[in-house]
């Protein structure tokens, strides 16, 4: 029932992608909030959201506007016979540089082409930067420190972050509380005035103190948390680029930029920095970031800028960075906008579900408690006739009544329930963040537990990424090139003509660069592809800059994952122009009508050998290798840039397969898991035999499964596709298009949760489309990591079972959380309520309720919502996406347990006192201490009985979790002091050996009747 209306009422909000409308509403069901400042701090925060997307259109509009009439007045300087003369500032010049940080961010904000003329092109700007084009920057110290002070640093600017007497700040805005210490002010004043200093203060100063003890707690939780959060925050920000500096590429960290800097951007890249386009070909930048234009821009030596924020959409090239951080237009632009935070996640919002509830039980509770201890008083006060007469001792005892009452809403509302789920998942990111794998998405973590399917790339994920050119077909010569000894039978069997086109072939059409590093050694970078190849060319004898040197790039189109191929045109030596293309063996095959024969001449391709070269392909790809296939086409004088590459009548070279081993461990973490309920399906742009070859060596492939062709699954129909794809788990030769419909649907036939990996830039979709977006650290460009809700760094299929490990953890740690807080919730409630309905009393006081508060509020939360996974996770089914958060194995264990926990207090409160044979005075003071002390100890023995749900032994691991036992142990201290030397403040009196055995025993039965309760066999849901 209470999870229909959960759903009903909370369930708009998703994971993903959720409406503004649907984030307003759920906060105006929660009406009934002790704190607003503590319940909504980790959730978005809507009219700011809304204030920022508003004044981002703002921006936009006028940099849009400012940048038109900047061309406009353009017109109007060229007609001018000359420029106003530049002069550089003082400071700048005294530095060693020629021109100053505003002059260079007019000069690219606005597009200036007139005034980065006058100032000598982009050669110019790098020698008044003290800069090469070609070797970057030469760092010294000096010169280094003086770049800084004049042009900046690569950081924005950032809000200050919240300092602890902030959470002090927030905490003590908890309604109740506030409450509690007017009344504790009153008490105190009254108390004073009556019995005088310091007996008539115990009441009051025990309130205060216990209310500061409430708050202090809770303050260091949220700060801690916050502290965690800014942690992974400036992780995420914190991107590695490729640069040239003292003459060396190198990686550097993107706050490491200066203005001067050679950056190397490819496909998928984020802008770093202002810049000047340097060398490059068809580059297109993505500037809706900054515009809101979706056209993409051509960058060029005609269109030479760069901006930052923007994304390149295609093509690569050097820039040379003019403006770094706040000097750029998106650093202004951060400045003047704040995000609104994190959306909330669906389980903090169905637990702020639960809390508004509970909280408005408790609020009718403790108005009937109220009402009737006020009616007990009025009784007595009329039967011994003096309901005309009210004393200062009447007030008194009235205002304990109120306090009782306001208490009883403090522990029935579980303010902690979504706290909880933050604190958890704050947790389990930093947890995840040693175990390779950085969250974006704070819902990610707790929607990764309930996922069903993993729809992962082949290359890098589930294999190393460390390929090399084990096999090849050369002029149709098919030979194992695995070590030097075949290389060298393979070179003195294939034609020097052949072998040269060759190596023109593989260093000109190519991605990668081979580059001597600062130890002076020959580096290659580039792609895993990329790399394998040159090494081969490298092995072949062929040498890199000679090949390069010999021939002019005329255009160059990149590998495209739609296309599956890469182009260039070179310029040869006698003038005329060649074609180069590489890349998806049957796809460049089809493109073939030649090739090069045994004798090193180009001879027309007939059947026979268009079925040998495709024999040879099903031949490498059967042995688990990556095929490529490369080839040419003289194209005369012609051909012009600006045309596209020509992609017909080419000359077949010849066909590699590049050995990419499975990764060490995947098999196992595959069968993980099968055995957790998650399919595996294996999507990659690869040859079916190869991806068949490689699904079967990883466990991935089964005798019951289907490989299937993007092509082919892209023509199936609605009633086709519902047969098939439950059955499917290799999808070979797809298109980013083909995994982004593989993924919806799963998702709407299916109603499956699914994650799904991704490294290139037209993967943003089908990330963005999943349920959990995982992007790769090291493959992946940054337009995949944006998209994605968590990056795994490693690039590691084990790594991704990691984190759906991690995110069953968070999912059960909070069941286990809201399991022992809603126990202590029902006998809390009902122990007050009944005891104040038959006997006009309750038998815990306002401090002992605090006290209880705290232990099931902030310390359960540690304690509980902070257990490390356990291999047991991932041998239950996931919950999926309908599965019901409070299940009914945790109403069998709250409703057990809370029976238990009732019938013991009652009995201690009607037969306590014989049973322990109590008179006096102080008689009553004693039991109520006992039974406060068995209450407590149940709560103790519960939360070690809490680790888990289902089985018996919760004892397994206890000692790992550190924070666990910490809490424990400071429980029962504290609960020592409490009752031994706090008497005064709290209500309680120091208890025997023989009363202190009882009430420990009393908790400790607790865990037996636990163990009892979980062999009722109930239903999953």
């Amino acid at each position: 029932m209470m999870e229909r209306y959960l759903e009903k009422s909370f369930g708009e909000v998703k994971a993903k992608n959720t409406t503004n409308e649907a984030l307003e509403r759920w906060r105006k069901l929660c009406g009934f909030v002790k704190n607003p400042k503590r319940r909504f701090r980790f959730t978005a925060n809507l009219p700011k959201r809304t204030q920022a997307q508003a004044m981002q259109s703002t921006i936009m509009e006028k940099f849009r506007t400012l940048v038109l009439v900047t061309k406009g007045a353009q017109h109007f300087v060229d007609s001018l016979k000359g420029y106003c003369k530049y002069v550089v500032p003082k400071e700048v010049k005294a530095a060693g540089f020629q021109i100053c940080a505003t002059e260079l961010g007019s000069i690219v904000e606005f597009h200036n082409k007139p005034k980065l003329d006058m100032h000598g092109g982009v050669a110019g700007i790098a020698d008044k930067l003290c800069t090469s084009t070609t070797n970057g920057l030469s760092i010294t110290d000096n010169l280094h420190n003086q770049r800084l002070e004049i042009y900046g640093v690569n950081k924005f600017a950032e809000s200050k972050a919240r300092g602890f007497l902030t959470f002090i700040w927030d905490a003590l805005h908890d309604m109740t509380l506030i409450i509690l210490a007017v009344c504790a002010v009153v008490s105190l004043l009254v108390g004073v005035a009556t019995e005088g200093w310091p007996k008539g203060a115990h009441d009051g100063l025990g309130i205060v103190a216990s209310i500061l003890l409430v708050v202090f707690v809770t303050a260091t939780s949220d700060y801690r948390q916050s502290l965690q959060f800014k942690d992974l925050d400036n992780e995420k920000k914190n991107i590695t680029i490729q640069v040239t500096r003292n003459g060396y590429r190198q990686k550097l960290s993107v706050y490491e930029l200066v203005p001067g800097d050679i950056v190397h951007l490819a496909i998928g890249d984020l802008v770093p920095a202002d810049g000047l386009f340097v060398s490059g070909f068809h580059v297109l930048i993505n500037e809706s970031s900054l515009t809101g234009e979706s056209e993409p821009v051509m960058v060029n030596a005609e269109n030479p800028f760069l901006l930052s924020g923007t994304k390149v959409q295609d093509g690569a090239c050097k820039m040379l960075v003019t403006c770094v951080g706040m000097k750029t237009q998106w650093g202004k632009l951060m400045a003047t906008i704040s995000e609104g935070g994190n959306d909330e996640t669906p389980l903090q919002v169905k637990l702020n579900g639960v809390a508004t509830i509970i909280g408005k039980i408790g609020l009718f509770f403790a108005i009937v408690t109220f009402a009737v201890m006020v009616q007990g008083l009025l009784q007595s006060k009329l039967q011994n006739g003096t309901h005309w007469v009210w004393s200062i001792d009447d007030a008194v005892t009235m205002l304990e009544f109120f306090a009782v009452a306001v208490t009883i809403v403090v522990v029935a509302v579980p303010e902690g329930l979504p706290l909880a789920v933050t604190l958890s998942l704050a947790f389990a990111m930093k947890k995840m963040m040693n175990d390779k794998a950085l969250v974006r998405n704070l819902a990610a973590c707790e929607t990764m537990g309930s996922a069903t399917g993993i729809c992962s790339d082949k290359t890098g994920t589930l294999t190393t990424n460390h390929m090399t050119v084990v096999k090849s077909s050369i002029c149709d010569i098919v030979k194992e090139v695995s070590n030097s000894n075949e290389i060298h039978n393979l070179c003195s069997e294939v034609p020097n003509s052949a072998r040269k086109i060759l190596l023109e072939s593989i260093f000109n059409n190519t991605g990668g660069e081979v580059v001597v590093n600062r130890e002076g050694k020959v580096e290659i970078l580039g792609t895993p592809t990329e790399t394998a190849l040159l090494e081969f060319g490298m092995s072949l004898g062929g040498d890199f800059q000679d090949v390069r040197k010999e021939c002019r790039l005329v255009k160059v189109e990149p590998f495209n994952s739609e296309k599956k191929r890469m182009g260039v045109v070179l310029q040869l030596p006698d003038g005329s122009l060649r074609a180069h293309c590489k890349g998806a063996s049957e796809i460049v095959l089809d493109a073939c009508n030649k090739m090069i024969d045994s004798r090193g001449e180009v001879v027309f391709l007939d059947e026979g050998a268009i079925n040998r070269m495709k024999d040879t392909i099903e031949e490498f790809a059967n042995e688990a290798l990556r095929t490529l296939c490369l080839a040419y086409k003289d194209v005369g004088t012609e051909f012009s840039a600006s045309d596209p590459i020509p992609f017909t009548n080419y000359t077949l070279i010849g066909i590699v397969g590049i050995k990419d081993p499975v990764r060490p461990g995947v098999k196992e973490s595959v069968a993980i898991c099968r055995s957790a309920g998650i399919t595996v399906r294996m999507v990659t742009g690869d040859n079916i035999n190869t991806a068949k070859a490689i699904a079967r060596e990883c466990g991935i492939l089964t005798d019951e499964g289907i490989a299937i062709e993007g092509p082919v699954f892209r023509e199936k129909s609605s009633e086709e596709l519902q047969q098939i794809i439950p059955k499917i788990q290799v999808m070979a030769r797809s298109s980013p298009l083909d995994k982004h419909a593989l993924v919806g649907h799963l998702k709407n036939m299916f109603g499956e949760v699914v994650a799904v990996t991704g490294d290139g830039t037209n993967d943003a979709p089908a990330l963005h489309e999943a349920d959990i977006g995982l992007a790769m650290g090291i493959a992946g460009t940054e337009v995949a990591k944006e998209s994605a809700d968590v990056i795994i760094l490693d690039d590691n299929f084990s790594t991704i079972v990691t984190v759906a490990k991690w995110g069953r953890s968070v999912y059960v740690n909070i069941q286990k959380f809201v399991q022992f807080q809603l126990t202590v919730n029902v006998v809390a409630l009902i122990v007050n309520f009944s005891s104040a309905c038959l006997t006009g009393s309750a038998p815990l006081t306002a401090v002992q309720l605090l006290w209880v508060n705290l232990i099931m509020d902030t310390l359960g939360a540690l304690a509980l919502a902070t257990e490390p996974p356990s291999d047991e996770l991932m041998k239950r089914a996931p919950s999926g996406r309908n599965g019901n958060f409070i299940s009914n194995v945790m109403w069998r264990n709250i409703f057990g347990q809370s029976l238990y926990q009732l019938i013991v207090i009652w009995y201690l409160q009607r037969e306590g006192k014989n049973m322990l044979q109590l008179s006096g005075l102080e008689s009553d003071l004693v039991l109520n201490t006992l039974i406060f002390n068995s209450f407590v100890f149940c709560q103790v023995f519960n939360e070690i009985s809490s680790r888990d749900m289902e089985k018996i032994n919760v004892f397994k691991g206890i000692l790992k979790n550190y924070v666990f036992v910490a809490v424990l142990t400071c429980t029962v201290l504290f609960q020592i002091i409490i009752i031994e030397f706090l008497g005064s403040f709290a209500n309680t009196t120091p208890l025997s050996l023989q009363q202190w055995f009882l009430s420990v025993f009393v908790g400790f039965l607790s865990m037996p009747v636990a163990a009892a309760v979980k062999m009722i066999p109930v239903g999953l849901n």
